[in-house]
């Protein structure tokens, strides 16, 4: 994972820069390609994570509890994501309007970008063992190669700094709608036009990052937050995967500027609302639903099987038509995302391929391991809720 994951990376940024789009034939003569990092590049990259920090540190907002831990106690988290959001666009777009920034730069310095957040997250990674083996964390005594990858602790703090829930989404998340607007501010310089495809692309990966931020506070009962320790995997994931892959569609549209016909973009922009309004709706009747089983899905009240242990499994809402009814909506919206590239080359369509692998693979692994922890109440839970993410195909 540790070499193969950042290889991919590379692979298809190199894909679109040498291959214009078509995936180039893997080689080890792809390595002389991999730029370094420039002293420009990498002051730039630390001034980004330092605007972070500070923003998380200082901005106002309400401090909510996460989820009670093993030991019976609950972090409390800064919801002020939406105003490090703001504030950073602010920031950016006058230092942009200033002269102080080039607009295109995450385009032109794609590469060196690239490297130094690899760098970045592989210094995370030891930091986090690190800090784990001190505090004796769920992996201390393991393998060191297992500890930086898998994770020492589940929650990792600095002072007040919660390393996991600040990387879920600040460094990533916000990078990665900045590229998407460095990368139609390159088309713009290239073409003299922005697309409809890039507009499109731009607006549902907007709206995407501005409803998690809206509804921050959800955050705190996902899978990731409850349950994963924090380690290499995960803050690579952050810092690398999610703003320098999630962004490829807008990335690929830079040297493919073409247009789309009105029933075309009506029917995309349909398809990633109908998405947005099944990966949402989904989500929130989980959050109220955890927070209390008293609350009202669909507009009566919950229903739910309790198992033996005392957990209760949800069966109305959206949870009764699919045991991952957000995972259907998750991947409508990566097929509304990849359809304004069109179908001249498979590169663009590299995200909705690797997020059926893997919510897939997610969902099997939640259901082996929700069989062998719940039992024959898990078994009721399916045979009341038989279809795992696409009600009536799967």
């Amino acid at each position: 994972m540790v070499l193969l994951l950042p290889a991919l990376t590379y692979y298809l940024w190199l894909s679109l820069r040498d291959g214009g789009g078509a995936l180039i034939a893997p080689s080890p003569a792809l390595l002389a390609r991999i730029p370094p990092p420039t002293l420009g590049v990498v002051g730039l990259y630390l001034a980004w994570l330092v605007l972070q920090l500070a923003l998380y540190r200082v901005l106002p907002g309400r401090q909510v509890d996460g989820a009670t831990l093993a030991d019976g106690t609950r972090l409390s988290y800064p919801m002020n994501g939406w105003s490090a959001f703001c504030v950073t666009l602010g920031v950016v777009s006058l230092a942009v309007a200033a002269g102080w920034l080039p607009a295109s730069i995450a385009y032109e310095q794609f590469g060196p970008l690239l490297t130094t957040a690899n760098i970045a997250a592989l210094l995370l990674g030891g930091l986090l063992v690190v800090l784990g083996r001190r505090a004796g964390g769920a992996e201390a005594s393991g393998s060191v190669l297992r500890s930086f990858v898998a994770g020492v602790t589940l929650n990792p703090r600095l002072g007040r700094l919660d390393l996991k829930f600040f990387c879920e989404s600040r460094p990533g998340l916000i990078l990665w709608i900045l590229f998407d607007g460095s990368f139609a501010a390159a088309q713009w310089e290239r073409h003299g036009r922005v697309t409809w495809p890039m507009l499109l692309v731009l607006a549902f990966q907007l709206l995407y990052v501005v409803d998690y931020f809206l509804h921050e506070r959800a955050v705190l009962s996902t899978w990731d937050i409850r349950h994963e320790r924090f380690g290499w995997t995960l803050a690579w994931g952050d810092l690398v995967w999610v703003p320098f892959v999630y962004s490829l569609q807008a990335h690929y549209l830079v040297d493919h500027a073409h247009e789309l016909s009105s029933p075309s973009a009506a029917g995309i922009v349909t398809l990633d609302c109908v998405g947005y309004a099944i990966f949402r709706g989904a989500n929130l009747q989980k959050h109220r639903f955890r927070e209390s089983s008293t609350a009202l899905i669909g507009g009566r009240p919950a229903e739910f099987i309790r198992t033996a242990q005392g957990a209760l499994l949800l069966t109305s809402g959206w949870w009764s038509r699919a045991r991952h009814a957000n995972y259907l909506g998750d991947l409508l919206m990566a097929i509304a995302w990849s359809l304004p590239t069109g179908f001249r080359h498979a590169l663009p369509w590299f995200y909705p391929v690797f997020l059926v692998a893997l919510l897939v693979h997610r969902e099997r692994r939640d259901h082996a391991a929700c069989l062998a922890k719940y039992g024959a109440d898990w078994t009721a839970y399916c045979r009341k809720v038989p279809w795992r993410i696409v009600p009536g195909v799967y």
